[in-house]
């Protein structure tokens, strides 16, 4: 973060200040403090920070921005709201800097997607991007504070549960190139329907300059309703596009195809596995071209993508292959592992399943509907753990199929340490909440991997 001007942040937030000075750190944890803080008093579900400026004034922050006070400490910006007064010195701050901004959402699939569009712009640009999912109102701001001289773009992921929330983030970053994945289920319990979830990821258009490039899945027929009239829409896509895919060749090491632009075209390979990836290593190429990168260096940037966290990490034990997909879980992300699991087929393949969360009236259909898949792509045995999951393996069992439903982990390891067989192949995927991660973790620990 380079330094900031204590009376530029106080007219960001709409008030007026005495105070002197710069701060070279913004932070909303009341336990990071120090003489060059400014510590923002956001008020939770389970506290407010309001409550913690005293302590944090008697730890020599440099100024705190809060709601409520009572007090005349001349180191107090007093505002109404501390959460819209967050993105406010984010955007101001975010104005220093004259450097391209991809803001991307979607769906499913938004961080590997981040991750492969900073792959290929880090071939080119000193770039900057989210780390790990902090892609909300307080994520972004501190994303962006960030930013140094130094960078030559910025690739921010933007997520919300609720309409309003990526308009306000948009405005934010104020993006030059916006993009929008996929448009699934996730999050339907409060957007209603897909096109509700349609109209909610289109409000990264609100912060956009008209005739700004907004990058979409052509393929996707939900997607090609995006009302962007006003903007230059690059589709990319297996079925035709700007940029385009064929002659795909998976391997257990991820996706070789054919990328094509223009009259151009390159031998690609995208380093993680599933059709899916090839459309996000799609979209990654087509943000670096409108960044004037050539098909070349996109290709090549394309190739050091590594997913993070727990995002298909694949694994070899006691000679069984172990898929580690728990970082997150809904309907499209769930039946694009069961393809991925498909396509790397040798022997037997089971899939771990865990519930699907946030999904309310939708819930026991689309739980059911993963069932479905996980017979259409020829799973030999579906495991699964939690409530809403046990409708995976009863439509898995109605399918034709042999499932073993639990709600006890312990239980549920012992079942795998005495059912999984040397050649197989093991997906384990669920909600981040179902914590599917410690089913494999105890399996390796006892196996001492």
């Amino acid at each position: 973060m380079e330094k900031i001007s204590l009376k530029k942040i106080a007219e960001w937030c709409g008030v007026e200040t005495i105070l002197e000075g710069f701060v070279e750190k913004i932070s909303t944890d009341s336990r990071e403090i120090d003489a060059e803080t400014l510590f923002v008093a956001l008020k939770g579900e389970r506290f407010d920070a309001n409550d913690f400026v005293p302590d944090v004034l008697n730890k020599g922050a440099k100024a705190v921005v809060c709601s409520k006070y009572e007090g005349n400490d001349e180191r107090v910006i007093l505002v109404e709201d501390t959460g819209k007064a967050l993105l406010d010195i984010a955007a101001g701050y975010r104005q220093n800097f004259n450097i391209p901004f991809v803001a991307l959402t979607g769906s499913v699939g938004k961080t590997t997607t981040k991750g492969m569009i900073y792959a290929v712009l880090s071939e080119k640009f000193n770039t900057l991007r989210t780390e790990g999912n902090l892609n909300n109102e307080i994520g972004v701001p501190k994303t962006l504070f960030r930013l140094e001289n130094s960078h030559e773009a910025a690739v921010i992921e933007m997520g919300m549960n609720h309409f309003g929330e990526i308009s306000r983030l948009s405005k934010t970053v104020c993006p030059d190139i916006g993009v929008i994945t996929n448009v699934g289920t996730a999050h339907i319990e409060n957007l209603g329907s897909r096109n509700g979830i349609l109209k909610a990821k289109s409000e990264i258009l609100d912060g956009m300059k008209a005739g700004s490039p907004l990058v979409i899945n052509g393929d996707s027929d939900i997607l090609n309703k995006v009302q962007a009239d006003d903007y230059k829409v690059i589709r990319f896509g297996l079925d035709g596009g700007d940029v385009t895919a064929e002659n795909i060749d998976p391997t257990s090491l991820g996706s070789g195809f054919t990328v094509k632009y223009k009259e151009q075209s390159e031998r690609a390979f995208v380093p993680s596995q599933g059709i899916h990836n090839v459309y996000n290593g799609l979209c990654a190429i087509a943000v670096g071209l409108l960044l004037g990168m050539t098909l070349d260096e996109c290709v090549r940037g394309l190739r050091n993508f590594a997913p993070e966290g727990m995002r298909q990490k694949i694994t070899s034990v006691k000679g069984m292959t172990f898929i580690e997909d728990c970082y997150n879980a809904n309907l499209d992300s769930m039946c694009a592992a069961l393809e991925t699991l498909k396509s790397l087929k040798i022997r037997r393949t089971v899939a771990v399943l865990g519930d699907m969360l946030e999904l309310g009236d939708f819930s026991k259909e689309a739980h059911q509907r993963v069932g479905e898949k996980a017979f259409e792509t020829e799973c030999a045995l579906v495991v699964t753990f939690g409530d809403a999951a046990e409708e995976i393996a009863k439509a898995f069992i109605e399918s034709g199929g042999v499932a073993k439903a639990f709600k006890d982990k312990t239980e549920l390891t012992n079942y795998l340490r005495e059912n999984l067989k040397e050649g197989d192949t093991v997906l384990f995927k669920g909600s981040r909440g179902m914590k599917m991660e410690e089913i494999f973790t105890s399996l390796y620990k006892e196996w001492e991997v």
